[in-house]
This record gives C-alpha cells, sequence and structure tokens, in this order.
C-alpha cells in the first residue's frame, strides 16, 4: 500500500512509519518538523518525506494523491499551546483535519485514521470512560479533536470513506521529547532520572492517568485501517488500568532502585483530575488489546535513552 503519515517525524507518527516500511509499504511523511525530527525516520527507499504543514491545502492536496492508507497524527499536541493561541490550534488541529478529508475524497484515498484524544471526555464524573461517555471538551486542543471526530463521521456517512478515529490516552515511549515543556510526564519524568534531578510533579500527584505503549498504538493503527468493521468509528486507545503520577514515578524511580523526592508544582491549566479508558469496543471491533505493561515501557524507555 501507499501511505500519508502526518506528523510521521514525530513521536507516534514515526513509530507508524517505522511499522509500515517494515511491512513493505511505500510511504510518504507531511511534517512541517516545527516539534517532528528527521533523525526520528530512517533513510529508505521506500520512503518520501515532504516539509509542510496540513493547513495548507495545495501541500496536502499534493501529498494525498496515489495514497490508499492517511495516518492523521499532525496537530499542536500541546493542551497548554492552544490555550494560548486558540486560532493556530483550530486553523491547523481541525482545519487540517478538513482539509485531509476533503483532498482524500477528491483524489479517492479512502482510508484514513485520525489521532482522536481522550481530552475530548474532560474532567466530567465516570470511570472508566466509554466512547458512548459524554464528551466535555476543556480546552481548544480538546474541541479542535471533537469537532475533527465529527468531520470524519460526516465523511463516512455522506462520502462512504473508512475514517476511523482513535482515542488516544497517555501514550509513552522512545522518542518522546522531555525537552519539550509540553512533552508527557513520563519523558519528563525519565530525563530527570537519568540526570539524578529532581522531578517536579504538577498539583498534589494523586491525579491518575491510563498510560499505553507507542508500539500497542500503532499495532491500533494498522487494524482501524484494515478491520472493514471498524468503519466511521470511534475507539478509546488506551490499558483499562490507571495509576496516579505519585505510582508512576516511583514505579519508574525503581527500576534503577531508587526512591523519588519530588517537589510539587502548581496544577496546569485546562488538565483533567482522572482518566482511565474502557477498551471494550477495540477488543470487539478491532481484535485489539495493550501488549505492554506499564513496567516493561517504562524499562524499554529508559534502556533506549541509556543506550
Amino acid at each position: 500500500m501507499n501511505a500519508l503519515v502526518t506528523g510521521g517525524a514525530g513521536f507516534i507518527g514515526s513509530h507508524i512509519v517505522e511499522r509500515l516500511l517494515a511491512e513493505g509499504h511505500r510511504v510518504r511523511v507531511l511534517d512541517d518538523f516545527s516539534t517532528g525530527k528527521r533523525e526520528n525516520l530512517p533513510d529508505h527507499p521506500n520512503l518520501e518525506v515532504v516539509r509542510g504543514g496540513v493547513e495548507d491545502y495545495a501541500t496536502i492536496e499534493a501529498c494525498v494523491e496515489s495514497i490508499d492508507w492517511i495516518f492523521h497524527e499532525a496537530a499542536i499536541a500541546s493542551v497548554p499551546k492552544t490555550i494560548e493561541a486558540p486560532l493556530a490550534s483550530q486553523r491547523i488541529n481541525y482545519g487540517g483535519t478538513l482539509n485531509l478529508l476533503e483532498a482524500a475524497r477528491h483524489h479517492g484515498a479512502p482510508r484514513l485514521v485520525f489521532a482522536a484524544s481522550a481530552a475530548a471526555y474532560g474532567d466530567l464524573p465516570g470511570l472508566p470512560k466509554g466512547e458512548a461517555s459524554a464528551v466535555c471538551p476543556l480546552s481548544p486542543y480538546a474541541v479542535d479533536k471533537v469537532a475533527s471526530e465529527h468531520a470524519l463521521a460526516a465523511y463516512h456517512h455522506l462520502h462512504g470513506m473508512h475514517t476511523v478515529s482513535l482515542r488516544y490516552f497517555n501514550v509513552f515511549g522512545p522518542r518522546q521529547d522531555p525537552s519539550s515543556p509540553y512533552s508527557g510526564v513520563i519523558s519528563i519524568f525519565v530525563d530527570h532520572l537519568l540526570a539524578g534531578t529532581t522531578p517536579t510533579v504538577l498539583g498534589d500527584g494523586e491525579q491518575t492517568r491510563d498510560f499505553v505503549y507507542v508500539a500497542d498504538v500503532v499495532e491500533a493503527n494498522l487494524r482501524a485501517i484494515t478491520t472493514d468493521a471498524a468503519a466511521g468509528g470511534r475507539f478509546n486507545v488506551g490499558t483499562g488500568h490507571a495509576v496516579t503520577l505519585n505510582e508512576l514515578l516511583t514505579a519508574l524511580y525503581r527500576l534503577r532502585g531508587r526512591e523519588p523526592h519530588p517537589q510539587h508544582g502548581p496544577a496546569r491549566a485546562g488538565d483533567i483530575r482522572h482518566s482511565c479508558a474502557n477498551i471494550a469496543r477495540a477488543r470487539e471491533v478491532l481484535g485489539w488489546r495493550p501488549a505492554t505493561a506499564l513496567v516493561e515501557g517504562l524499562q524499554r524507555l529508559v534502556s533506549s535513552l541509556e543506550g
């Protein structure tokens, strides 16, 4: 197959690219390299890299030509940054999705999987969150992700496109950049562990998250794009198990026989208190379930950085 991966030089996108190339597919990456890195991508005869943004329709139109599968990972992925710049968020995070859908419709690219977000659920009570749970987006990032989900569903309904939204919970693994102030908390904690510096926990550390390893997320993407019954659907991609940030930090430091002694800072605006996925629908329709336990994933991440 010929695949397009938007944001393909980024954290999750580059792992999707790696898997596709390993399976013999031809891959085109579109990335503006605002956060993605060229070194995340291999030199490979079946890989084409295009520098550009999803907000530019002409670029998108050129990229979807002769494409069978689209994996849409490109986004401003930071909740705080979208709060600071909501118009830019809308232009890239929702407008970019609409550009892809419309170009795919015109050029006959029939299958598109979108990186949606558990941020859709907001902070409403009731766990675990299922796809039928009410949505309550609490940031421009979440609003744009929810709007994009609806656009995918509409294009499936109106035009028969195979569109799937995967609501990622907290994804972690190699290539997640700890230097970014908006990076995932695991990546930041690992950076402190290896540097021997004191980690900062925002808030009291009792907020919970459902952490899912990046290789499992890649598998969910491949199943979503190849499973006919998934068309038009939304699926949670998590583990079904939540841990507090304090528990996470302790588990991480004990991998190296240490105990964390964090400092605490103010809670971050726009963050939700508790999060946990119900993954029954993904198990039933996609035949997918996570294969990597949290401690195993943490060990792989730490080892990749030490090596």
